[in-house]
Formats: structure tokens, sequence, C-alpha cells
């Protein structure tokens, strides 16, 4: 069996209770440094793979460049263990206190030069879980606000799924009708880690440095929650999975 990637899984009550009051925890070091680094690497290599240059993460051109995800990544890879890390299955359980399965992974690739604000949102007002579902979303480089890091608007969990509209970049992406009065931007070291709720509103700012922002999420459902898209029954995640999960033997812009 491959080495656990990460530094621990074990939460404390007082970590669980500051997540439910306020929708979101921070996970410093969850990664080491080193862990980061790597699989950092291994995202430029994703986007490599799926025909986006180096140049084309220096420089935000389009709407599409405010947030590239990819759920693709390598058989036998450092993301593959990440993805399927019984530590952060144990956390993502604890968190929503019951057995959890993997929902989503993928890339959280943000272009430089000055692009790529995201509007605050909840994962809910998309696929609709009618029970926990949690992001843990890792930094494999520095964020701060001058690249566009995670933005938490603390408690915002608490009112449950609010109504959306689609953003002003006409791109698909949902927003909400009024963004929050305060809220938190995450600066984050390589390695540490945020979990926050399907319903915790969030988003980012800009990138206006010359370097992508680069970072992963693993998204979890608790194994008894049902869902819903546009108004359509999708049933027990669980037994009717989104979305494949599995690692694939190369990178194809095809499979996206």
């Amino acid at each position: 069996m491959a080495a656990e990637l990460l530094r621990y899984s074990e939460l404390t009550d007082n970590e669980v209770n500051f997540y439910d009051k306020h929708g979101y925890l921070s996970l410093p070091g969850l990664l080491s440094r080193e862990a980061a680094q790597d699989l950092a690497g291994e995202v430029l290599d994703i986007m490599a793979g799926l025909g986006i240059s180096r140049e084309a993460l220096r420089n935000a051109s389009t709407s599409k460049d405010k947030l590239r995800q990819s759920r693709q990544y390598l058989a036998g890879s450092g993301l593959a263990r990440l993805v399927h890390s019984e530590a952060l299955l144990s956390i993502a359980s604890r968190l929503m206190g019951g057995a959890s399965t993997v929902y989503l992974p993928f890339t959280a690739v943000k272009s430089g030069g000055g692009g790529g604000r995201f509007h605050f949102h909840q994962d809910n007002q998309y696929t609709r879980f009618d029970g926990p579902g949690t992001n843990i979303w890792f930094a494999l480089m520095e964020t701060s606000p001058l690249n566009g890091c995670l933005q938490i608007a603390p408690s915002t969990h608490l009112a449950g799924t609010l109504d959306s509209i689609e953003s002003e970049d006409r791109d698909g992406h949902r927003t909400v009708a009024v963004e929050p009065a305060s809220f938190l931007p995450l600066r984050m070291m390589p390695g540490d880690a945020v979990a926050f709720t399907r319903l915790t509103l969030h988003g980012s700012g800009a990138n206006s440095t010359d370097q992508p922002r680069l970072g992963y999420a693993v998204q979890y459902h608790r194994d008894d929650v049902r869902a819903s898209r546009n108004g359509v029954e999708l049933g027990l995640l669980k037994d009717n999975p989104r979305f494949t999960v599995l690692p694939v033997a190369e990178i194809s812009p095809d499979r996206e």
C-alpha cells in the first residue's frame, strides 16, 4: 500500500464544533511543503496534457481562466494517493458525522494576469444535496489576496441553500444576488488545506500576479445523501454517482 500523504487525520471535538458553527475549518500543514510542491507539478502536467500552455496560465484572457477545473488525474500519481486517501476520507467523515464517499476531485488553477475573479456562490447551487457535503481545498503554493486566494463568508451555511443567478460573466457559473457584507480571505501556505460545507458562501479574487495560482480540491458527500440537478432527482449519490472519480492512463482534452 502506498504511504499516506497526509500529516494528520484526527480532529478534536473543538475543531468539529467550529466547523459546524462557522461552516469551515482551516487545516494547516495537512500536507508537507514537499508533497504540495510535487502535487503542484502534477497539476501543471495536467494543464499541459489538456493543451493549456504555461503562457496561457500566466495571462488570463477569457472568463474560462477564472478557474481551470479538471477531474482527470493519472494512475499511480500523488494526486491519486490524495483523492483516495483513507486519512482524508476520515476527516471528511468526521466533519459530516458519518461514513462518506468521494464526490468530485478537481484542479483549481487560476491564471495570472489580473483575471479570474470568482463570484460568491454555494456548491449546492449546482447539484443540490439533501444532506451534508464538504469540500477539502488544498493550497499547492502560497495564496493571498494578491493571487486570488479563497474567500469564505463564515456561518452563511446556516441559511441553507440560497437562491442563485447566473454570474455577470455569462459563463455558466452561479452566484448569489447579493454578495456577503463581510468575508475572510484565506491566506494559505503550500500544504495548508481548508474544509468548508457545501452551503458555505465562498469565492476568490483576481490573480494579479504573473504566475498561476495552484490548488486542488476533493469534494465528498455523506453516504445517505440524495441529490437533484435542475429539478431532476438523481437518487442516492452513493449508488448513482454523478462523476467518474477513477484515475486515467493519460490526460486528454477529449475527456473534459
